[in-house]
């Protein structure tokens, strides 16, 4: 997946976390799996793109 992708993701999963907390609330069972799939996606970003770039700037 290119990084433009895993933003597009990112974004895409963020909007849907924030559209399911106004409408089920913070703690709805679909709100918590959202946030973990967004965890799952920044992560993924973090190792892929923020470390390699922090180790490069060093």
């Amino acid at each position: 997946m290119s990084k433009q992708e895993l933003l597009d993701r990112i974004e895409k999963k963020r909007a849907q976390l924030i559209d399911i907390v106004a409408k089920n609330g913070l703690t709805s069972p679909q709100a918590i799996q959202y946030s973990q799939e967004l965890d799952l996606l920044l992560n993924s970003y973090n190792s892929n793109y923020i470390k390699n770039f922090t180790s490069q700037v060093s």
